[in-house]
């Protein structure tokens, strides 16, 4: 990929999702490999989008030809003092810099973004119903509409069954994990819908709220919001965010207008039902 190629694809993606919005307290966000040579001449962009870099997707990236991919969570995290083909993700790491692709990692961006994630998840779960209000649970302190996690109330209550039934077709799921509140049934109404993508445990802490929709959640902060009244939908981590790489895509392409964007096929869930 020529460095040209690198620097359009990275400005496409800040576009949407500028990296001033990231969490660098913990995140590592941005290019993490620059993939880029004087020695290639083409300015083709070739896009793979996933939610994580496994060895499956990078296999998919180099018989797709990508020559950038697009992973939502970073697939280096900590500092690395070697590199070994003992370590599945330095296997990967090595097989990338030899196919000259390059990887961008935006992570907390697109969760704090205005219309990222977080509001894609809000949209799918109301919808069909009036919103009354809708604000960042951790405001970013400079970009207005942006930060971590969203609080919306709904402007009459909605049955939790019914927001159960637009979570599962707005993330194409055919099951999510449920809590009900002590005491509730499948029926009882929901007005705040406090909601972050991935895993909610941080975010939601001190929120009161009459639903928690998040990726995942440690036993004990369910069993917390089940005994406090509130209810919970849980989805597994990464199914939480895999449907929006779709929006992601339509962004890109919009504006980068030649490049050639595909979602990964061997991108999924670690768990799965048996």
């Amino acid at each position: 990929m020529s460095k040209t190629a690198v620097t359009r694809a990275v400005k496409a993606v800040q576009r949407y999702y500028p990296i001033a919005l990231a969490d660098k307290t913990w995140d590592n966000t941005g290019l993490l490999l620059d993939s880029s040579s004087e020695d290639i001449k083409s300015d083709n962009v070739n896009i793979l989008l996933t939610i994580d870099l496994t060895q499956s997707v990078t296999e998919e990236a180099i018989k797709k030809k990508a020559n950038f991919i697009m992973a939502y969570h970073p697939f280096i995290f900590r500092g690395l003092k070697s590199i070994s083909q003992d370590d599945p993700q330095q296997r990967s790491l090595i097989k990338l810099i030899q196919n000259n692709i390059s990887v961008y990692c935006p992570h907390t961006a697109v969760d704090s973004a205005y219309g990222g994630v977080n509001d894609y998840l809000a949209d799918g779960i109301t919808f069909g119903y009036e919103v009354s209000s809708k604000e960042a649970i951790e405001k970013d302190p400079v970009a207005k509409d942006c930060g971590m996690g969203r609080l919306v109330t709904l402007s009459n209550p909605v049955p939790l069954s019914k927001l159960i039934g637009n979570v599962k077709c707005s993330l194409g799921l055919k099951y999510v994990q449920v809590v009900r509140g002590r005491g509730q049934s499948l029926d009882h109404p929901i007005r705040k819908i406090a909601i972050c993508a991935g895993s909610g445990g941080g975010v939601f802490k001190g929120v009161q709220a009459d639903l928690y929709y998040t990726g995942e959640l440690s036993h004990h902060e369910a069993l917390y919001f089940k005994e406090s009244g509130s209810s919970v939908i849980s989805c597994n981590h990464t199914n939480t965010e895999r449907s929006f790489l779709k929006v992601i895509k339509k962004q890109l392409e919009d504006a980068l207008g030649d490049a050639h964007v595909m979602i990964s096929e061997t991108d999924r869930d670690p768990f799965e039902l048996a």
